[in-house]
């Protein structure tokens, strides 16, 4: 599993006109589950998302794919650990073994 921040590395106003193609591609990748969690940081200075297991090349070609990361205005920082405990409820995160 993989933990994302994402950091960005323009003015707001700059962001903001990228916002609306960001949102689609998020929830494309929540639709096809490559995508669990999606919020943004508070204060606003990017957003994190949590990422299903994966291989970590499908990853990076995944998050290359972003609007913001395309146009320049964020940057991505990719940590990947392995979930052992988890809240009641969410046990399908958690890793075998």
């Amino acid at each position: 599993m993989f933990l994302v921040t994402v950091t960005y590395t323009a003015p707001l106003d700059e962001v903001d006109r990228w916002r609306p193609a960001h949102g689609d591609w998020l929830n494309d990748l929540m639709s096809r589950r490559l995508l669990l969690v999606a919020g943004r940081q508070v204060p606003l200075a990017g957003g994190v998302y949590l990422v299903p297991p994966m291989p970590a090349e499908e990853l990076g070609r995944l998050l290359a794919t972003d609007p913001y990361l395309r146009s320049g205005v964020a940057a991505h920082s990719v940590v990947e650990f392995t979930p052992l405990l988890v809240a009641p409820g969410l046990e399908d995160l958690k890793s075998p073994g």
